[in-house]
């Protein structure tokens, strides 16, 4: 049985990485991407798919605003929408569980999480693939019964993506004019002193731990400005290098690349650059 998704996300990084998953994992799947929501409509406009993985936060035409839209439409009001966010606030949350969102995926996320999600929406529309059962097992999941929107909407994973919902990091000016950061990547979250910043990235230092992320790693940098507002920005771990000489050193430098392209997102990194 054929499967068509739909992935839409500013992100290049984020789509062909998304792509890459599904390729891997779902024998015979056709995956068509969109960069932004109205690309994303063009698309629908002339296909119909099986599932739409699609990202909060883009230039143009939000996530928010083409899930209202794909509802708003006959052929694909019950197409399986799942929103890829790095916001994980309840008003954002309950805004798209209005609208008619299907479920959450929490950036930074996982192959297997990714996957998870996936099938399980396959599997709610009888379309689940051969696999399935295998990954069900592997993930712990339990059968789902079928449910309606209003639902699925109650249920713990849609409010929090399946992750607890991390804070806000309490970013503040160090010594020396440093700011801190929170760094999230799929094993987990990192306080990080900032280095350097700017459109493109950011350096920083952070603890040597148990679980240390790896080169090409998705990351969420959070920063948040005096005024409040947060800087929050989306990458991957573009280099990772012992912080000290020595092979016990317990400081590591990170340099994580940004992927988005948000101008919003920008305005805000900007307002938080030239006050540093």
């Amino acid at each position: 049985m054929s499967v068509r998704i739909l992935v839409v996300d500013d992100a290049t990084f984020i789509r062909d990485m998304v792509k890459k998953q599904l390729r891997e994992k779902i024998a015979g799947v056709k995956v068509v991407d969109a960069v932004d929501g109205n690309r994303a409509v063009a698309q629908l406009k002339s296909q119909a798919v099986d599932l739409i993985l699609s990202d909060w936060e883009m230039p143009g035409m939000s996530g928010e605003e083409l899930l209202r839209w794909v509802r708003g439409q006959e052929q694909h009001s019950q197409t399986p929408f799942v929103m890829v966010t790095s916001r994980g606030d309840r008003g954002h949350v309950v805004k798209a569980v209005e609208a008619g969102v299907s479920d959450f995926i929490s950036k930074p996320f996982t192959p297997d999480e990714l996957i998870k999600k996936v099938f399980k929406q396959l599997k709610k529309i009888g379309k689940a693939p051969a696999a399935a059962s295998s990954v069900d097992i592997l993930t712990g999941a339990k059968p789902a019964a079928p449910a309606t929107r209003q639902a699925a909407a109650s249920s713990a994973d849609i409010l929090t993506g399946g992750r607890p919902a991390t804070k806000a990091p309490a970013a503040q000016k160090q010594n020396g004019g440093k700011a801190k950061a929170e760094l999230r990547f799929p094993a987990g979250v990192s306080p990080c002193v900032v280095r350097d910043l700017s459109l493109q990235a950011m350096s920083g230092l952070m603890q040597r731990g148990e679980q240390m992320p790896t080169v090409f790693d998705q990351a969420v940098v959070d920063i948040q400005m005096d005024s409040g507002e947060i800087a929050r920005v989306n990458g991957y771990v573009h280099s990772l290098q012992a912080g000290e000489n020595r092979v016990d050193s317990s400081v590591i430098k990170i340099v994580i690349r940004f992927v988005d392209n948000d101008p919003e997102k920008f305005e805000v990194l900007s307002k938080f650059i030239a006050r540093t």
